[in-house]
Formats: structure tokens, C-alpha cells, sequence
């Protein structure tokens, strides 16, 4: 199965739902979006209240192009929105895909969530799909994007270096690269992260 991005592909499971991003989302995740710390380590920044709706609409017009496939992501715990993520980078004659432009609440991290996500996520690009290989990757100095990655399998594969601006405004910083291969994710990350849910 081709990744298609006309189709709104709603994945779930007991504690989250995701979502294609729509602009029924603006609203409410725009308090979220107002955590200024979000947006540290994304070159297109958000400050929510002038910024917010752009990045939405930004994000839907690349789903438009077939560039990007954003989603929303839902905590059923709280039946609040919590964040968002998305695919990108799909090659289907390449069969990869990358994952990224994650981002959560700070009342949703380190509560499970994202384990959550990262297996719907992973399950449908490897056994719906039919991925060979995610990529990921953050900045240098995101530790706790860093550690995240490492938490749901990911596996590193080493730097891009130079790739962003440094955080505090002089210099470069390098990127990390990970990635996680579908065979990979059917010999035991799969099992692994779901002994973590």
C-alpha cells in the first residue's frame, strides 16, 4: 500500500488517537502552541498567537502537495489535544519515509504518550506501508528529543554536521540521525516498545 495522501488515516489505540491535522486543530492546540520552549530546536518557529495558524496551514498545504502528512495528536486520558507530528520524505519507490516536527505539551511528556504514538506510527509505515526504513533525527543539543528516539528502538547512525543554526545564535550545530529498519522492527523493536506501553 502507496502512502496516499488524499486518504485521512486515523490510527488509535486505548490511549491516543492521531489524526490528519485539519484546521479544526488551531484552536485547541493553540495553548500548547504558546509554550515558547516548543519551538527552540524548529527552524520554522511558532509563538502561537501570531505565528500558530500559519505553521497549520503551512503543514496542510504541504499534505496538498503530497510533500507532508501532518497529524494531530489526541490524548484520550485527558480527551485533550496534545501535539502533533507528521511524515515526510516518502519515496515509494525507494520504500522510506521520514518521521518528524514532533511536538507535545508539557503536561504530555513523559507520561507514555509518545511511546504510544511512535508505535501506531512505526506499525502503519512498516505492516501498512510496507517501509524498509524510518528515518528521524533532532538537533545536537535536544536531549530530550535525543533520548526519546532512542526510548521507542530508534537506532543512531551518526551526524549531519552543520546542519542548523546553534541555538544560541552563533555558530552552527550538528544534527543526529537515527533510524529504525522494518526488519528491525519485526525481529524486536516492535516487541520491545510494546513491553514499554
Amino acid at each position: 500500500m502507496a502512502l496516499d495522501f488524499s486518504k485521512d488515516y486515523v490510527l488509535e489505540d486505548t490511549v491516543v488517537r492521531l489524526e490528519p491535522l485539519s484546521e479544526f486543530h488551531i484552536d485547541p492546540l493553540k495553548d500548547i502552541a504558546k509554550e515558547r520552549n516548543l519551538w527552540t530546536y524548529f527552524l520554522g518557529r511558532s509563538d502561537g498567537s501570531k505565528n500558530f495558524d500559519n505553521y497549520v496551514m503551512d503543514a496542510l498545504d504541504f499534505r496538498a502537495k503530497k510533500v507532508e502528512y501532518p497529524i494531530a495528536v489526541f490524548d484520550k486520558r485527558t480527551k485533550k489535544y496534545a501535539g502533533c507530528t507528521r511524515f515526510f520524505d516518502y519515496a515509494g519507490d525507494l520504500n522510506t519515509i521520514r518521521l518528524g516536527y514532533t511536538w507535545y505539551g508539557k503536561d504530555f511528556r513523559g507520561t507514555g504518550l509518545n511511546r504510544h504514538c511512535k508505535y501506531l506510527l512505526f506499525e502503519f509505515a512498516f505492516e501498512g506501508l510496507k517501509v524498509e526504513r524510518i528515518g528521524l533525527g533532532a538537533h545536537a543539543e535536544n536531549k530530550i528529543s535525543l533520548a526519546a528516539m532512542r526510548s521507542v528502538g530508534c537506532i543512531v547512525e551518526g551526524k549531519a554536521r552543520n546542519l542548523f543554526p546553534a541555538i544560541d545564535g552563533e555558530g552552527r550545530a550538528d544534527a543526529v540521525m537515527f533510524s529504525v529498519l522494518r526488519q528491525e522492527w519485526l525481529k524486536s523493536v516492535k516487541n520491545q516498545l510494546k513491553e514499554k506501553l
